[in-house]
């Protein structure tokens, strides 16, 4: 049964979440609370610096554009003409795949130093959460998120926030992890081209948003595409992979993938880390952890992503 600080946890953050850090308070959905214990995190909407972080993710380092307009246009902007509109008028993300390239344009989007207004199309992920979300517990895998609002196509829903961390300090707490232990870490890795790759690893398990409650879905429909505002260190930015519908749960592929085929809208993959009990174990002795999304194509096994341990 949950302590007493737990359910009084949970019946504060009933009210909101977030504390009043989002636009719209995230709720929690209290039924069946005493079956579990409420993880006690610090909320962030946003990245914060964490152990091994060569940049800071809240510093202002991009060069801003001087459009003196209400939004932005793609020939006159410079953040626009770096790699092209990545949103419609109706702020949703657009298909950003190269034809020649193969991978997807990078997405920047227009920041604290841009002369345009807070209105600019070109300016969704840095808005923060718009849907009304609840946190809810599901029967069989743990805590779960769920839209109160309908979702369009293409919207942004919320990032997955926490603590940009170093390749060590993730190596670090991924072998500190028990086999029981909820692993967090996401690791994004970018195709630059030629070869190579920028990494960034996300830790919200201490510090984070409602972004680590989404669960892993075989068919997810949301997708994580990295997004830049106001430094070159990416926002994990989750959005709408099709229609979504009040009371729906809201999931992702772990592994950076939809419907087990390589995302069109990214060039990046992206994993949870895998988690083992000590460093002496071997690939092969990796206790995976069972997927229950219980979709057609489900692949019986959340992704495993063992690469850190060896970089």
């Amino acid at each position: 049964m949950a302590s007493d600080s737990a359910r009084d946890m949970t019946n504060s953050y009933n009210q909101d979440l977030s504390n009043g850090l989002e636009n719209v308070p995230v709720r929690i959905d209290c039924s069946g609370v005493g079956k579990a214990e409420f993880p006690n995190f610090q909320y962030t909407p946003e990245n914060v610096p964490g152990p091994g972080c060569s940049s800071d993710p809240t510093e202002i380092t991009l060069p801003g554009c001087q459009c003196h307009t209400h939004s932005c246009q793609s020939e006159k902007c410079q953040c626009l003409q770096r790699y092209g509109p990545a949103y419609s008028d109706q702020q949703r993300l657009q298909g950003r795949r190269d034809a020649e390239s193969g991978y997807s344009r990078p997405v920047f989007e227009c920041n604290a130093l841009c002369d345009c207004s807070e209105d600019c199309s070109n300016r969704v992920v840095q808005r923060g959460v718009v849907f009304r979300l609840r946190v809810f517990l599901s029967v069989d895998r743990g805590w779960g998120v769920r839209t109160m609002d309908a979702i369009p196509r293409g919207a942004f829903v919320c990032e997955y926030a926490g603590e940009v961390i170093g390749l060590e300090e993730a190596r670090s707490r991924q072998l500190a992890q028990g086999p029981e232990d909820m692993n967090y870490i996401i690791a994004v890795r970018e195709h630059a081209g030629q070869g190579n790759a920028r990494e960034t690893f996300v830790d919200p398990f201490s510090r984070g948003n409602v972004g680590r409650f989404i669960n892993h879905s075989c068919q997810p429909n949301l997708f994580m595409v990295p997004v830049r505002v106001h430094s070159m260190v990416p926002r994990l930015a989750l959005f709408a992979v099709r229609d979504i519908v009040p009371d729906e749960e809201l999931t992702f592929d772990y592994s950076g993938r939809y419907n087990n085929q390589a995302s069109e809208t990214a060039n990046s993959d992206q994993n949870h880390l895998s988690e083992q009990s000590n460093q002496g174990e071997s690939v092969s002795s990796l206790q995976r952890k069972p997927c229950y999304c219980g979709a057609v194509n489900c692949t019986r096994y959340l992704p495993l992503d063992i690469t850190v341990l060896h970089s």
